[in-house]
Parts: structure tokens; C-alpha cells; sequence
């Protein structure tokens, strides 16, 4: 095993067991250097390693960071150069959204796990069918704590969230975490999705993170089988 590949694997241990806080960048990489006793290019090749797996990511000019909703040993991450809305991905096509629930809640213990809250922070929970040239295509079940994501309303879910997010409340989205599962279609794909009951659907369940490593969303989209599908590009580490 090469050496910046052994530092990267203790440094997952210690990200792991939460020996770095959270809410803070870790040691910069001439702090770590020095105590691993490497040169800077080594410490950046065993960082840059975590940031490719989603565990870190950088804030130019403010440090290296965790992805707090990368910290649950279990999660598989799908990891994309960009994280882009379903209006962002289709411009040159008619997204639509019909809103089917929208309310307030406290959440779950799970929900509340993948957000990084507690059950005591209300969140909203969000059903919307997006169209396409007015096709159906996807329904996004969808959480978000109202601390952090302030004013969301009618106007708002018939248009783009993301939008919303970094326009008008000026956040940075960095990334994501993402499972994708087959599934077979319930009552909601049949009725919106125009389902018969034995079609397959492609579930993304995801969980989508500020620059900081705030996670600000948690949610389940279930495509129509024919309507999406997953592109992935493995580049090789010298």
C-alpha cells in the first residue's frame, strides 16, 4: 500500500470516529503533513482520495470540510460532477410541477438521521409529479428543514427548488449522497406516472448537501423506467 493511500485510510478512521469536529474544517494540509511526516503532495493525494469518495469536500479559501451526511457507514454514494435539478438538467425542455402534498411536520427518526437534525426541527415534506413537455416522468417525495430553507410556498414548488435555493436564498450546493434501487410501482406511480402495477420503477433515494456539509435535503425520486437512467465515468487513480 502506498503511503498517501495508508494516511487516507486513517484519516476515513478518524472521520469515522468522529475525531474531527463536524462543524469545523479538519487540519489543513501542512498541519497534517507534518504529523504524518509526508510532503504537502503526498497529504493532498490522500485527501484528494476522500473528496472522490464524498467523506470531504473543499470551500476555496475556508478549508477542507466533512460531509456530515457521508458519516453513516452504510450509505452508498453515487458520486456526479454536479448536482443539478431536474429544470437545471432539461433546459431546453418544459419542465412542469404539479404539487400532490405539501406540509409541515416534525420528522421521523430517520429523516431527521439523513438531515442531520433533531425530530424537534420541523420539516417540510413534499410530494410533487414533475412533467416534461407535459409527460409525467418522476415523483420527488421530498424533505427539507425549514430552519435552514426558509419560505418555501406554492409559487415556489411549481417552479424549480434549486432555483430557489441559490438564487434567491443564495446557498451553494455541493453535492450529494445517492442510493438507486429497482422498485416496483404503488398506488401513486399508477395513478400520476401512468403505471401498470407490475412496471418497474427507478428509485433515487438522495440526500443533498450545502458547501458546508449541511445536508439540506432528503428525498426519494421514482422514475418511470423509460424515462431515466444513470450514466457513471470511472477514471482511473495512478
Amino acid at each position: 500500500m502506498k503511503k498517501y493511500e495508508a494516511i487516507s485510510m486513517e484519516i476515513k478512521k478518524r472521520i469515522k470516529e468522529n475525531d474531527y469536529p463536524v462543524d469545523q474544517p479538519i487540519p489543513d494540509e501542512i498541519s497534517l503533513s507534518k504529523e504524518f511526516g509526508c510532503s504537502r503532495m503526498t497529504m493532498k493525494r490522500a485527501l484528494d482520495i476522500l473528496v472522490m469518495e464524498g467523506l470531504l469536500y473543499r470551500k476555496r479559501g475556508h478549508g477542507t470540510f466533512i460531509v456530515q451526511s457521508a458519516i453513516h457507514t452504510s450509505r452508498v454514494n453515487v458520486l456526479t460532477n454536479e448536482v443539478k435539478g431536474l429544470s437545471n438538467l432539461l433546459k431546453d425542455k418544459q419542465v412542469t410541477s404539479k404539487v400532490i402534498q405539501f406540509n409541515v411536520e416534525f420528522p421521523a427518526e430517520e429523516v431527521a438521521a439523513h438531515l442531520a437534525i433533531d425530530q424537534k426541527t420541523p420539516v417540510y415534506h413534499i410530494i410533487r409529479l414533475r412533467l416534461v413537455d407535459g409527460e409525467p416522468y418522476v415523483i420527488e417525495k421530498t424533505y427539507m428543514p425549514t430552519p435552514l430553507i426558509p419560505g418555501i410556498n406554492d409559487e415556489v414548488l411549481h417552479g424549480s427548488i434549486y432555483s430557489y435555493l441559490i438564487d434567491k436564498l443564495g446557498l451553494t450546493i455541493a453535492g450529494s449522497h445517492r442510493k438507486i434501487r429497482a422498485c416496483k410501482a404503488e398506488a401513486l406511480e399508477i395513478e400520476h406516472l401512468h403505471c401498470e402495477a407490475d412496471d418497474p420503477i427507478l428509485e433515487v433515494e438522495h440526500v443533498g448537501f450545502l458547501n458546508n456539509g449541511v445536508p439540506f435535503e432528503y428525498s426519494f425520486s421514482r422514475h418511470r423506467y423509460d424515462k431515466f437512467e444513470v450514466t457513471t465515468i470511472n477514471m482511473k487513480r495512478s
